[in-house]
């Protein structure tokens, strides 16, 4: 494959990833808020974020490979894992593996889900509130294409959807949604 085909592929597997992110982002808060369209059953809403979630992970996996492979990009192997700015686009790479690490733990949580606690895998699942916008700032600010207008879309639609998710999440929430919410998330699968 040619240097160049590469970089499309890194720039193209990012950019979706970001928009499966933001996609799995708000089928969960849809899940967890207990939302679906219509009659449909709350195990096809569960379903759409489990296939969602890796297909997003598997444009994520095809975007850090390439971005490694990529001698343009001259990612390192421990940049992916290790949130440490360094170079021209250190804390543009810094975020990206903040946010790798912790869909990273996500992942694993989720495939470990019946074998830890409960209160551990929400704890952990927690963490997507961080990873979607620490990702959304590393494509912002990272890449030849972060102030094109179809990235500068791309982003507002990804802005859009998930402050519309967050927004449903908390006019359904309970009143006095800080005393309730802990004992409502308790109860969420």
């Amino acid at each position: 494959m040619n240097q160049l085909a590469v970089w499309y592929l890194m720039r193209a597997s990012g950019a979706v990833a970001l928009l499966l992110l933001t996609l799995v982002s708000a089928l969960g808060i849809a899940t967890v808020s207990r939302w679906r369209p219509g009659r449909v059953p709350r195990f096809v809403t569960l379903g759409l974020h489990r296939n969602i979630s890796l297909l997003a992970v598997t444009f994520l996996l095809v975007h850090v490979i390439s971005a490694i492979v990529d001698p343009y990009a001259a990612v390192r192997l421990a940049a992916v894992v290790i949130p440490m700015p360094s170079g021209k686009y250190g804390l543009w790479l810094g975020l990206a593996a903040l946010a790798f690490d912790l869909i990273v733990a996500l992942v694993v949580t989720s495939l470990l889900r019946h074998r830890i606690a409960p209160r551990l895998w929400r704890g952990v699942h927690w963490a997507a509130y961080l990873a979607w916008p620490v990702a959304l700032l590393h494509g912002a600010g990272m890449g030849t294409d972060s102030g094109a207008p179809w990235m500068l879309a791309i982003d507002a639609a990804c802005v859009a959807l998930f402050a519309i998710a967050v927004a449903l999440r908390l006019m359904n929430a309970p009143s006095g949604a800080t005393k309730h919410l802990a004992p409502r998330l308790r109860s969420a699968p």
